[in-house]
C-alpha cells in the first residue's frame, strides 16, 4: 500500500470499543472506550466519530483492520460482521487481525502473548520462538513456554509471566492501533474476508424447559 494509505482498524472482542484511523505510521485520530456491553451499538458511531476528527471520508479509505479475537464471541461476531458489511459497501479489503498478534506486534525478541480467557485459562500464542499458533491452555497446567530473554505482554501477561519465570512488559501499540499497523503491512486477496478466531467453544446450556409437544 502507498506510504500514506488510510486504514481504519477497530476491535470489539474484549471489554472496550476502540477504534484508530491511521495514515501510512501516523495516528490522525483514536478511540478507546472500556465497555462490558453495549458495543453493537456503540461501534458504528465512535467509527464516525474517530474518521471525522481525522477530517476524512468513507470513500478515503483504502483498507480496513479488524479484530478477529480470541474473545468474548458476540464482541468478536460484532467487529467481524461489520468489518464485511462495511467493506463490501466501500469495495476495499478487510484485514483480519489475531488480538494475540496486536499484543505482540513490534516487540523485540521471544514474547508471549497472553489473554484472559477466564475459568483459569489463558489464550497464549509464542512469537519469535517455537511453534506460533495460538492455543487455550489452563493456567494450573501450562506447558514449557519458556526461552531466553521471554517477555510476556497481553492482560494477563503478569499471572502467566510469574508461572513461567519470565518477565512481563505493557504492549507497544493499543490493540487498534496494533491492528490497524499489522493490516497495513498484510496483502490480502480481494475476495478474502475476515473470519472470527475461535478457540474454546461456546458456552450453550440446554434449555431447561421441557419443549411443547407438537401435535400431527
Amino acid at each position: 500500500m502507498p506510504s500514506d494509505s488510510l486504514i481504519l482498524g477497530f476491535d470489539t472482542s474484549a471489554a472496550h470499543c476502540a477504534a484508530v484511523l491511521l495514515s501510512g505510521d501516523v495516528v490522525l485520530a483514536a478511540r478507546h472506550e472500556d465497555m462490558a456491553k453495549g458495543q453493537a451499538e456503540r461501534l458504528m458511531p465512535l467509527l464516525e466519530e474517530v474518521l471525522a476528527e481525522g477530517g476524512v471520508d468513507w470513500s478515503d479509505l483504502v483498507a480496513l483492520g479488524v479484530g478477529i479475537g480470541p474473545g468474548n464471541f458476540t464482541g468478536v461476531r460484532i467487529s467481524v460482521s461489520a468489518a464485511r458489511g462495511l467493506a463490501l459497501g466501500l469495495g476495499i479489503p478487510a484485514v483480519g487481525v489475531s488480538l494475540l498478534d496486536a499484543l505482540a506486534f513490534g516487540s523485540n525478541g521471544p514474547v508471549l502473548a497472553c489473554l484472559d480467557a477466564r475459568r483459569g485459562a489463558a489464550y497464549l500464542q509464542r512469537h519469535g520462538y517455537g511453534d506460533p499458533a495460538p492455543f487455550l491452555a489452563s493456567l494450573d497446567a501450562l506447558p514449557d513456554l519458556a526461552a531466553p530473554g521471554l517477555v510476556c505482554v497481553g492482560t494477563i501477561a503478569d499471572q502467566v509471566a510469574d508461572l513461567i519465570g519470565a518477565r512481563h512488559v505493557p504492549a507497544v501499540y493499543a490493540p487498534a492501533s496494533a491492528i490497524a499497523r499489522i493490516a497495513v503491512r498484510r496483502a490480502v486477496r480481494p475476495d478474502e474476508r475476515p473470519a472470527p478466531l475461535y478457540l474454546r467453544s461456546a458456552d450453550a446450556a440446554p434449555p431447561r424447559d421441557v419443549p411443547p409437544v407438537i401435535l400431527p
